[in-house]
């Protein structure tokens, strides 16, 4: 009698039917033994491909080509806008990005302090959002070639299920003082539940080792 058999195409990684007349049980056998084969690759592509996938993400870069980044030798980083449940870590974020900026040593990191008195003077009235004017002052008065601002989207641990994890998303821009245009932004979101952690188990990584990743990739788009 004619059968179907599965046969795995390696080049285009597809099940494809192939008639056939099989006569024997033996041979029947061996179709049904192709058809879980197949099923089994499958479905192991698929897992594999969110392994891969779903571990964070970067969003899209600017820079202005235009900019010579070398110029900047000081840089005051404005307070964070928080857009997450957690009041303190805007400021959190903002202490973190600052000290691996400063490891850097490309550019010297203005003190929170100071950056405080120089808002105070300038009356900036929305710190975490200057205005261009607001920058151009700000940059005369601190002695600064950029000011940077940034918005923390999501901080803090997210459960799906029985899963739980810890994850960081941040956008950051720069603004040239000379001018109050931005030359550079970029974002990142690191963390999260992955398939692993659904499969399983396990918390995800602690809230600074996330930080740290969010804020590396950050340093990489901007250094890059």
């Amino acid at each position: 009698m004619a059968l179907k058999k599965w046969t795995i195409n390696p080049f285009k990684r597809t099940c494809v039917f192939i008639m056939t007349d099989f006569t024997d049980q033996s041979m029947r056998k061996g179709t049904l033994m192709s058809m879980i084969r197949c099923f089994l690759l499958l479905g192991w592509v698929l897992v594999i491909g969110t392994l891969l996938s779903g571990c964070g993400g970067v969003g899209q870069t600017y820079k202005n080509l235009n900019m010579n980044f070398a110029a900047v030798q000081s840089i005051a980083v404005m307070p964070f806008e928080n857009l997450t449940s957690d009041d303190d870590a805007a400021a959190r974020v903002r202490d973190a990005f600052m000290g691996m900026l400063q490891a850097t040593e490309a550019m010297y990191v203005l003190p929170p302090g100071e950056v405080q008195r120089g808002i105070e003077r300038t009356n900036v009235r929305v710190p975490e959002a200057p205005t261009a004017d607001e920058v151009k002052t700000l940059g005369k008065i601190l002695n600064v070639e950029a000011v940077l601002t940034g918005v923390l989207r999501e901080y803090g641990p997210v459960r799906s299920g029985q899963s739980e994890a810890n994850i960081v998303s941040l956008s950051l821009q720069m603004m040239e003082t000379e001018t109050g245009t931005v030359v550079w932004s970029g974002a990142s979101t690191q963390g999260g539940i992955t398939l692993s952690d659904r499969m399983f188990g396990g918390g995800g990584e602690p809230m600074n080792k996330v930080t740290e990743k969010a804020v590396n990739d950050l340093l990489d788009q901007l250094f890059e």
